[in-house]
């Protein structure tokens, strides 16, 4: 096991609030972080590679991987099923690799309660205005008023759940916003439960102690 246990890290936010360009300046910092990959019912697209893009899965295999527990958290999204595989994430973690999680609240909620809750980081990230995100939403091409409208109430719909997280940014400068994210997973990698080796140098000091008090 290495000198720490990884962290899953869980980074959540409506469309359009910088969450994408916020886990891509989590990696810059750090190359080894890596995003958790998860699994599929849905047949690979062109150029899609099974285990780097997704785990490509059988529907009856997929809901197996749920009733063994072997999912941290799945949905099922137009006709799909998609989920998260505990496997691979449980030997990063042990291997004291973090991943990073691109998760909605029903996924967070989820994650809470597996039994890889204890090394599980939520953050997410407010847009600094409605008016802005709408900007953000409005700016990405020529979509209709209607499906714009949609996006917004799916968006508001997302941000009333943002109670549930350990952390919540309010992405209102990036370049601020990406240093308070590093400083949080900084802090968080020394929290005790991801220190394997400190009941060991505990006992050390104790042993220490006690020898030079006879």
């Amino acid at each position: 096991m290495g000198s720490r246990r990884g962290l899953l890290i869980i980074l959540s936010s409506p469309s359009g609030a910088g969450k994408s360009t916020l886990a891509k300046r989590l990696m810059e910092w750090d190359p080894t972080l890596s995003f958790s990959v998860s699994a599929t019912t849905r047949a690979p697209r062109k150029g899609e590679v099974d285990g780097k893009d997704y785990h490509f899965v059988s529907e009856p295999r997929f809901k197996e991987m749920v009733t063994e527990g072997e999912m941290l958290e799945h949905a099922h999204v137009f006709g799909n099923f998609y989920g998260s595989p505990a496997g691979p994430v449980r030997q990063s973690i042990e291997a004291g690799h973090d991943v990073l999680f691109d998760v909605d609240w029903q996924g967070e909620v989820q994650i809470r309660n597996s039994a890889m809750a204890s090394h599980s980081l939520s953050i997410f990230i407010l847009p600094p205005s409605i008016t802005e995100l709408r900007r953000r939403l409005t700016s990405r091409g020529q979509d209709a008023p209607e499906v714009i409208q949609r996006r917004m109430q799916k968006s508001w719909d997302e941000i009333s759940h943002w109670g549930s997280y350990d952390y919540v940014l309010v992405n209102d400068d990036l370049d601020k916003t990406a240093e308070r994210l590093i400083t949080i997973v900084e802090a968080t990698r020394q929290r005790r439960n991801q220190q394997p080796g400190l009941l060991a140098h505990v006992r050390k000091l104790q042993a220490e102690f006690e020898e030079g008090s006879q």
